[in-house]
């Protein structure tokens, strides 16, 4: 199955070898390329894709363009892909409707397994941003108050969470604890209801904020 992706970047030279790397990439095809937000609603309108993958700084701002592009009626998964490490940055755009946010920096590899994950709506932060992420959640009262709702959540479903607090997929934690995959996404729609979660990686914030405290 093709995962088809529209991306947005200022710098030519990034952009290009953006496009590159995920033409190479087995599963992937590029349709268009833009350099601002306007330019990325634009394209994503336009040709429907699976992703969109853009920059923060670009023209027009990409905290903007994931606003407008995650209120379209049948929006892409959204994946931020920045060189910004700041933690409210993170927030904002996964309150915007984000569903990865990645620093650049990363391999071409790690890049396609972040995007892969992205694509299966599992949502990625690249590792190292999670606990900043956290502190810049710490005065958000919904935060608290949804991590109340870990002491509803089964056995089960809280073996799950902590894998996904972990970084791991779907399919990871389904061979892990010998279960299917579709069971896995079944438990998953179970949490994200529990903890009024957005996706799971607001998910894995909260269950990683609450548990960290009782450590």
């Amino acid at each position: 199955m093709t995962t088809t992706v529209v991306l947005a970047d200022d710098h030519p030279i990034f952009r290009d070898g953006l496009h590159r790397t995920l033409d190479e990439a087995e599963g992937f095809k590029v349709l268009a390329a833009g350099a601002s937000a306007e330019e990325a609603i634009a394209l994503v309108g336009t040709h429907q894709p699976d992703i969109a993958i853009l920059d923060l700084s670009m023209p027009g701002g990409g905290l903007q363009a994931t606003r407008q592009i995650a209120a379209m009626a049948n929006p892409p998964f959204i994946a931020i892909l920045t060189v910004s490490e700041n933690s409210s940055d993170v927030a904002d755009t996964l309150e915007a409707g984000a569903t990865g946010y990645i620093v650049k920096g990363v391999t071409g590899s790690e890049l396609i397994s972040s995007l892969r994950s992205i694509a299966a709506g599992e949502g990625f932060v690249s590792p190292g941003l999670a606990s900043r992420v956290l502190r810049a959640m710490s005065n958000d009262s919904g935060t608290s108050k949804d991590s109340e709702a870990l002491q509803d959540l089964t056995h089960r479903e809280e073996e799950i969470l902590r894998r996904v607090a972990k970084g791991m997929s779907n399919r990871e934690i389904a061979e892990e604890l010998n279960l299917q995959e579709k069971t896995v996404k079944h438990y998953m729609t179970a949490i994200l209801s529990k903890l009024h979660a957005r996706n799971r990686v607001e998910a894995a914030l909260i269950a990683h904020d609450a548990w960290s405290k009782q450590e």
